[in-house]
């Protein structure tokens, strides 16, 4: 890709000034947060019958360069979350509350004309299925060039030379050809990448990647994540990553934040996280993944239960049913996210009963 992208032009749909332009500071730590979501709800309306909550609370936060992992089972609320941050729920059967503010401007309440002109220039989202995402009657070059066309001034020239330069940039091979090629003509790998490019085609300064390996192999999810690893230490984006599977966790993220039934029960630094699991949740979760220093014939752990077992997070804690360690304490409606004594202060988890050590210690495990 080129190393400017071609300028924005007056007749832009909307332009940078509605989010503050990024400071330049190394994506460290204590540089402060991109993407800021506060006590986020989303009801989803149904005719004759009350309201189904699937995201009840949730806060999270995520710096330039920064990867964030968003973990759960099916159903606990990952998506929705997403979906809200990025202002595609639909307005007639969905209802969201709280804040999400990008660079400290709030998106929750924007014009819908404005918010459109944020997505794919300041905030893009790769879906987790390429085929059902991608236009299959429109070439992929096409795709690709209708993001840059629509958020800066290069002329039809111009961006599809842009478009030549990010399929190659994402590993496509003979990528003046591809650009001709409709989805089906590609492999699932290459609609990924393809997926991926489209995203990346402003240079976003926020990248929402919705389980983006799903259904690929072994070898090319691998691919693809050292892909989005390369792009996101290129380009200081900040990534959330949604997805249940805990070695892409492992091998990407920088901090992790776990949802059950709509809420977070836990948040941490992925090492820290892996290390010392707080939540009985996390805990199941990991010890339910497949290890190569396990004992031959060891069986696997699952987690009792379905997703569908939970209680009212306004009675209990939702995880209680299919827990092991759950008594009448798990009966608390106003368990909140907290800290432990025995963990790192960044490390916060809504249980009664934590898996903590016994003894006291700081800092990231191996």
């Amino acid at each position: 890709m080129s190393p400017h992208p071609p300028s924005r032009g007056a007749g832009a749909p909307d332009d940078r000034s509605d989010v503050p332009p990024a400071t330049g500071d190394d994506p460290v730590r204590g540089a402060a947060p991109l993407l800021e979501v506060r006590d986020l709800t989303v009801d989803f309306l149904r005719r004759g019958s009350e309201p189904a909550r699937a995201v009840d609370g949730v806060s999270l936060s995520v710096r330039p360069g920064e990867v964030m992992g968003l973990v759960g089972e099916s159903g606990s609320g990952k998506s929705v979350t997403s979906l809200a941050v990025m202002g595609l729920l639909p307005r007639r059967s969905s209802r969201v509350g709280g804040s999400v503010r990008l660079g400290g401007t709030e998106l929750l309440g924007m014009a819908p004309r404005r918010l459109a002109g944020l997505r794919g220039d300041q905030m893009a989202m790769v879906f987790q299925d390429p085929m059902s995402s991608l236009n299959p009657v429109v070439p992929i070059g096409t795709q690709v060039t209708e993001v840059l066309r629509t958020h800066t001034d290069a002329d039809r020239a111009a961006a599809r030379d842009e478009a030549e330069d990010l399929l190659r940039r994402v590993g496509i091979p003979d990528p003046r050809r591809r650009l001709r090629d409709y989805p089906h003509q590609l492999s699932g790998g290459m609609r990924q990448r393809a997926l991926i490019a489209i995203a990346l085609a402003c240079k976003p300064r926020l990248l929402i990647a919705d389980e983006p390996t799903t259904a690929l192999d072994v070898t090319i999810q691998a691919q693809v994540l050292e892909l989005l690893r390369r792009l996101v230490g290129e380009t200081g984006t900040a990534m959330l990553l949604i997805t249940h599977d805990l070695g892409v966790v492992a091998g990407l993220c920088d901090d992790v934040t776990v949802m059950y039934s709509g809420r977070v029960v836990e948040t941490a630094p992925r090492r820290e996280l892996f290390a010392r699991p707080a939540h009985r949740y996390t805990e199941g979760l990991l010890a339910s993944v497949p290890r190569l220093d396990s004992s031959r014939g060891e069986p696997l752990r699952p987690i009792p239960g379905t997703p569908r077992d939970v209680l009212p997070w306004a009675r209990a804690c939702a995880f209680a049913p299919r827990c092991a360690h759950a008594d009448r304490a798990c009966a608390d409606p106003g368990l909140a996210l907290a800290g432990h004594p025995r963990l790192p202060e960044e490390h916060l988890a809504r249980c009664v009963h934590p898996a903590v050590p016994e003894a006291a210690t700081t800092g990231a495990g191996a």
